[in-house]
């Protein structure tokens, strides 16, 4: 799948300061994955796994800046689950800022179809282990936050794969599942009423 461009000209930036609920997901009333352990189900608990694999990559982004996404946690165990690490790196000649800095590199990102959530590795969550669904829905603030990134420089995050709207027995849906954020870069690190935004994303399968 190709980026798209996006162009951000006078956007209103505003810190707004709180806590409030991760985004809300849409839970559907039909299709939504059971226990049966079926493509485009999930894997019945205490069965292990699934493992994780990268279905698709998107294309480079059209901006000076390269994106990579990896597995770092290849299987579900009793002890973690699946994880991926997503970094950008500033590949341009000068010090830009880059936003969302969270959603940037997938924090706190659903996928698609609302049955995954990707969380930073080093947070503690309301989830069964083993299983690695999550009971009770995860805070932030709301905030848009950037990272200076000097040229060469990395902005990076390891993310764990958590079930999310999907039934009260069910566990990591297997299938496909498409993760798309927009990334926003900024020239000016000091001026965020204008820069150059471009979606971008990949899609794990679990098995």
């Amino acid at each position: 799948m190709h980026t798209r461009r996006t162009f951000l000209a006078g956007a209103s930036l505003l810190t707004l300061s709180g806590c409030l609920s991760a985004p809300s997901v849409e839970t559907p009333t039909t299709g939504l994955p059971g226990g049966n352990g079926s493509a485009g189900g999930t894997r019945p608990e205490g069965t292990g796994g699934p493992a994780v694999t990268l279905a698709s990559v998107d294309d480079r982004p059209d901006l000076p800046l390269g994106v990579e996404v990896t597995v770092t946690e290849p299987v579900a165990t009793e002890d973690h689950p699946p994880g991926v690490a997503v970094s950008i790196t500033n590949e341009g000649e000068e010090t830009v800022a880059i936003g969302e800095a969270r959603a940037a590199v997938f924090e706190y990102q659903h996928s698609d179809d609302g049955y995954l959530a990707l969380l930073p590795a080093d947070g503690e969550y309301a989830a069964e282990p083993g299983c690695w669904r999550l009971t009770e829905d995860v805070g932030t603030t709301e905030e848009y936050r950037t990272v200076t990134l000097e040229p060469g420089a990395s902005h990076a995050s390891d993310l764990e794969l958590y079930a999310a709207g999907v039934e009260d027995d069910a566990c990591l849906p297997v299938g496909e599942h498409r993760f798309e954020t927009t990334i926003t870069r900024y020239p000016d690190p000091e001026n965020l009423d204008a820069g150059e935004g471009v979606d971008w994303g990949f899609s794990v399968l679990l098995e």
